[in-house]
């Protein structure tokens, strides 16, 4: 199977422009390419405020991507409870969460050693 090779930094872009779209709350990009065995290069996280929204902001990500890069992800799951929507476009995994969902796993941590950065949108100046 050969995939088009995406540029990382433009599919971030794209996703973060997704859940922006439909304001998604705390985004975070975990950098996991210094990190030996890992399954991706990078963790992207944010949550919403229902399974709504959860599953609005997936919905999102997919469309911007998809308009923008004809690529859509690999897999998708969690759409059924939208507590925890997992997208893996591969080389990125976006995790979507309630925020309760998120407190409770609290992936930042389990990845303590990534390099983390929080992402500020347009949306958070209004």
């Amino acid at each position: 199977m050969t995939k088009n090779k995406i540029n990382n930094e433009e599919l971030l872009a794209l996703i973060i422009e997704g859940i922006d779209n439909v304001k998604g709350e705390n985004i975070a990009i975990l950098d996991l390419r210094e990190i030996e065995n890992t399954v991706c290069d990078y963790f992207v996280i944010c949550d919403g405020n229902s399974n709504t929204q959860v599953n609005a902001i997936s919905g999102s990500i997919q469309k911007t991507v998809s308009k923008e890069l004809k690529d859509k992800p690999w897999h998708v799951e969690g759409t059924e409870q939208a507590n925890w929507v997992l997208m893996d476009y591969v080389n990125i995994v976006v995790h979507i969460f309630q925020k309760e969902t998120r407190e409770y796993y609290n992936i930042e941590d389990l990845w303590g050693d990534a390099k983390f950065v929080q992402v500020q949108t347009n949306s958070k100046t209004q």
